[in-house]
C-alpha cells in the first residue's frame, strides 16, 4: 500500500516568533538514547526548536590510556569502544600497528578476520534493529533479533571461549585457528540467517506503523551527509555507495563478491533498508570466507612469523622459559619504528580509524581514534530541529551510535 508522507518544513525563526518554550532534559539515563547521552531539547509544544547533545558521561580516556599502557597491553581496551562489534575494533587497531611495523598477515588469518568482522557487523546490526524496533513499539522484533544474536555468541564462545569482548585478534594474525567443524557451524548459520532476514522484513518493511514512523523522517541529502563527514550506512542511506571494503580493501576484501546497498531519499526508513540488506551481504561474505578456509587456505598459518612484534604461541609459552621471557619482552618493551600511520576499516557504524604517532618508544606518542558513532551523533541536531518530539526516538535509532565509542 502506497502511503503518502508529508515532510515537515522547519524555518529558522527568532525565539519571539514561538510561544512559550520549554527545555527538556532527555536522558542521560533513558532507554531510547542508546547509551548514557543527555539531550537538551527546546520545545514549542511538541515541536523541537533546538537540540544540544551533551556527551562525556561515559568518558574513560581510552586514547590517553593507549599512550601510557603500550601497544599489546592496550589491545583489549579496543573491545570497549563499540562493544556491540568488538572484533572490528581489534582489526582496525591491528591494521594500524601492522602498517607501521611492516607486518604481513597470513592469508588464512585474513580470511578468518573477514569472517569474524562480518559476524561482528551482524551482532551490531541486530542490536540496531532490535532496539530501534522496540523503541517504536515493535516488541516482537527485539526477541527475534536477539535469538540470532545469541546463536552468533554461542559460535564465538566455541571459537575462543568468550561471548562478548572476545579479543581473538593479535598483531600479525589471530590467537586461534578455525576448525572445519566450526566453519561448518558458521556456514549453517549464514544459510539459516537469510530466512531470518526475510522474517524481519516481513514484520517491518511493509508495516504501516513502521513506515509512517520512519519514512520522510530525518532526511539527509547527499550534500549534508558529506558535509557532516558521515560514513557507513548513514552515508549509503543517502545514496552514496562508499564502502572501505571496496574503496580501500584490507584483509583481502577485494577477493569477496558483495554489493553495496544504498538508499534514495536518505531518511530513517532508507537507513533501515540499507542495514537490513547489509545483513544479507554479510551472510554472503561469511559463506565465501568459509569456502576459502575449507578449500583454498586449508592448513595455512594464522599468525605472522615476526619475532619483533608478534607474540609466541601460547603452547610454547607454557612449555619453554625462553618463550616466556620472549613474550614478556614483546609485551613490555615492544617498540614500533618512528613515524605516523592511519588505518581504517568499514565498521558497522561507519569508518573506524586509528591514527598512531610513534617516536620509537614503548608506547604510542599519540593515539587518535576516528569513531563513527561520535561523527554520527553530530547529525542529530540538524535532523531533529523542526520535527516532533515523538520523532526523536526514530531519529536516534536510525543514526545508530553507541556511547562507548563516542566517549572514548
Amino acid at each position: 500500500m502506497a502511503v503518502e508522507t508529508k515532510l515537515l518544513e522547519f524555518k529558522e525563526t527568532s525565539p519571539s516568533a514561538h510561544g512559550e518554550l520549554m527545555t527538556l532534559n532527555y536522558g542521560p539515563q533513558h532507554p531510547a538514547t542508546h547509551g548514557v547521552l543527555r539531550l537538551l531539547v527546546t520545545l514549542d509544544g511538541e515541536m523541537i526548536i533546538d537540540l544540544d547533545p551533551v556527551v562525556g558521561y561515559l568518558h574513560r580516556g581510552k586514547e590517553k590510556e593507549a599512550e601510557h599502557l603500550g601497544y599489546h597491553r592496550w589491545f583489549p581496551f579496543t573491545d570497549r569502544l563499540d562493544y556491540l562489534g568488538p572484533i572490528q575494533n581489534n582489526i582496525g587497531y591491528s591494521l594500524a600497528v601492522e602498517k607501521l611495523a611492516g607486518i604481513e598477515t597470513p592469508p588464512r588469518a585474513q580470511a578468518i578476520r573477514v569472517l569474524l568482522a562480518e559476524v561482528s557487523r551482524l551482532t551490531a546490526h541486530l542490536i540496531y534493529l532490535g532496539t530501534t524496533a522496540i523503541d517504536l513499539g515493535a516488541v516482537t522484533m527485539f526477541f527475534l533479533c536477539f535469538k540470532d544474536r545469541e546463536r552468533l555468541f554461542d559460535l564465538l564462545d566455541q571459537y575462543c571461549g568468550h561471548r562478548t569482548n572476545p579479543t581473538p585478534v593479535r598483531f600479525g594474525g589471530l590467537l586461534y585457528d578455525m576448525t572445519p567443524e566450526l566453519t561448518a557451524a558458521f556456514r549453517s548459520f549464514a544459510n539459516d540467517f537469510v530466512k531470518s532476514v526475510d522474517e524481519f522484513e516481513g514484520m517491518l518493511t511493509a508495516n504501516r506503523i513502521w513506515h509512517d514512523r520512519n519514512r520522510g523522517v530525518a532526511v539527509l541529502t547527499k550534500e549534508n551527509a558529506i558535509a557532516l563527514s558521515l560514513t557507513g550506512p548513514n552515508l549509503r542511506g543517502s545514496g552514496i555507495a562508499h564502502d572501505l571494503r571496496k574503496a580501500r580493501p584490507y584483509d583481502g576484501y577485494e577477493q569477496y563478491q558483495f554489493d553495496i546497498p544504498t538508499g534514495t531519499l536518505g531518511d530513517a526508513y532508507d537507513r533501515y533498508l540499507v542495514r537490513v540488506q547489509e545483513m544479507r551481504e554479510s551472510a554472503k561474505i561469511i559463506l565465501q570466507a568459509c569456502d576459502k578456509l575449507d578449500r583454498d587456505l586449508k592448513g595455512g598459518e594464522i599468525v605472522a612469523n615476526d619475532r619483533r612484534y608478534v607474540l609466541p604461541a601460547r603452547g610454547r609459552v607454557l612449555d619453554s622459559m625462553e618463550e616466556l621471557i620472549y613474550q614478556f619482552k614483546v609485551v613490555t618493551d615492544m617498540r614500533l619504528p618512528e613515524g605516523e600511520v592511519y588505518a581504517a576499516i568499514e565498521a558497522a557504524k561507519g569508518e573506524l580509524g586509528f591514527y598512531i604517532v610513534s617516536k620509537g618508544e614503548r608506547t604510542a606518542h599519540r593515539c587518535g581514534i576516528r569513531s563513527p558513532s561520535f561523527i554520527n551523533l553530530q547529525a542529530l541536531r540538524p535532523l531533529a530541529r523542526g520535527r516532533l518530539l515523538s520523532d526523536l526516538v526514530a531519529i536516534i535509532g536510525s543514526l545508530d551510535f553507541v556511547m562507548g565509542e563516542c566517549d572514548r
